[in-house]
């Protein structure tokens, strides 16, 4: 628990909180409890590194080296319309972006193209 809340006064003062103690001290004899409340967190798009928020993957062109082949190693279904789909033992085109987690890659399948995680990928050479 330390340690998220360490984490989490790393953040920019975009969160709403309480100063109050989230229990009462233990030397309080009143009845009455502080309630604690929790930080607003802004959503998930707006945490986003800033290449990846406007990442727009039909305007994504490969880059002129760089680009790899990736046997797939297990099926994986995209969680939205930015990821690629994949099939088990099928070849894809493999290139990172700049500013990209490094845990993703762009995929390419004939005219298909989003991001695949690289633990379901074989880089081949």
């Amino acid at each position: 628990m330390l340690d998220l809340q360490k984490q989490l006064g790393r953040f920019p003062g975009t969160f709403v909180g309480t100063t109050e103690p989230a229990s009462p001290p233990l030397s309080s004899t009143s009845p009455t409890t502080t309630a604690a409340t929790m930080p607003v967190v802004p959503s998930v798009a707006s945490l986003a590194p800033p290449g990846e928020a406007s990442l727009c993957l039909e305007e994504v062109a490969p880059p002129a080296s760089g680009t790899r082949k990736a046997r797939v190693l297990y099926d994986y279904e995209a969680a939205d319309s930015s990821e690629l789909a994949l099939l088990a033992d099928e070849l894809i085109t493999v290139y990172s972006l700049p500013g990209m987690d490094p845990d993703w890659l762009i995929g390419e399948r004939g005219n298909k193209k989003g991001k695949v995680p690289v633990t379901y990928l074989e880089l081949l050479s």
